[in-house]
């Protein structure tokens, strides 16, 4: 009997490391989007409600991560800044992938003085440090959502730009490339053809690597008091919020949102780096933001 239930574990299917990772990551990321997105319909929260008689409340199960200053549940405004800041995330990760391609494929394609010019641009400003470059661009502009996505995507499309025309220049000299120019085919046609398909894939993977960074970029911004209104619910904000807190005793108030900031940015990264092993194990370093 002993055998035969030892045989019969043997033969179950076993999850490499790697993949269980993946699997793990995989599942508290979609726990965490599927709460963004039933939060609205389920727990509707006025952003302006503010309950003093309920301020800084300990976890209990009314409040399963306590209540803030201002007696505002601090669970349920950290879904609500995590869907602001995965919004961002992703917003920004776009801006910064249609940036980026768009300069790397002018880059490795055109060649010469052009690729000089606009390499020494992206060497240039990636000798700025990106949070102070980001501070100026959204000083500029009103707090808003708008301006956060600007400021994260206008200071990070220099990874995606370095990657795009490091592909594009691998391929100029692949044997389906000669024999495409021997065919008459012209450079735009070349370019959308027979270069973009190969360099898609790799553009969507270094877009994904982005959003964790993304949001990074936008906390660090709200936590700084420069991102988005003090009013609105983001980890950030809350985390900021939450400092106050801490010196009375409170210390929920900024331990849940650091959480949640970490543990679905981790999620989110691990997701995309097994993708990464998965699509070509050869180009890890290459993708490395």
């Amino acid at each position: 009997m002993t055998t035969a239930v030892l045989t019969r574990v043997r033969r179950l299917p076993r999850l490499r490391p790697g993949r269980l990772g993946a699997t793990v990551a995989g599942t508290v990321l979609a726990v965490a989007v599927l709460a963004c997105l039933l939060a609205p319909v389920l727990w509707p929260l006025d952003q302006s409600a503010i309950d003093l008689s309920q301020t800084r409340l300990a976890p209990s199960p009314a409040h399963p991560a306590g209540t803030d200053d201002l007696g505002r549940d601090v669970l349920l405004r950290s879904i609500y800044g995590l869907r602001v800041s995965l919004l961002v995330g992703v917003f920004a990760a776009v801006v910064a992938a249609v940036i980026g391609g768009a300069v790397g494929a002018l880059a490795g394609t055109l060649g010469g003085w052009v690729d000089r010019i606009l390499m020494r641009l992206v060497d240039t400003i990636a000798a700025m440090p990106h949070l102070l470059l980001g501070i100026f661009i959204v000083a500029m502009l009103r707090p808003s959502l708008g301006a956060v996505v600007l400021s994260v995507g206008l200071t990070h499309w220099l990874s995606t730009a370095r990657i795009v025309r490091s592909e594009l220049l691998s391929l100029r000299h692949r044997p389906f490339i000669d024999a495409a120019v021997s065919g008459g085919a012209g450079r735009m046609r070349v370019l959308t053809r027979h270069l973009l398909p190969h360099v898609l894939p790799r553009l969507a993977l270094a877009t994904t690597l982005m959003i964790p960074h993304a949001v990074w970029h936008e906390t660090a911004l709200s936590f700084l008091g420069l991102g988005l209104p003090p009013h609105l619910a983001s980890l950030g904000n809350m985390i900021n919020d939450g400092r106050g807190s801490l010196l009375a005793g409170a210390w929920w108030a900024s331990l849940t949102p650091g959480l949640v900031l970490i543990v679905v940015t981790l999620a989110l990264a691990a997701l995309t780096a097994h993708w990464r092993d998965h699509l070509d194990p050869r180009v890890r370093a290459e993708l490395q933001l």
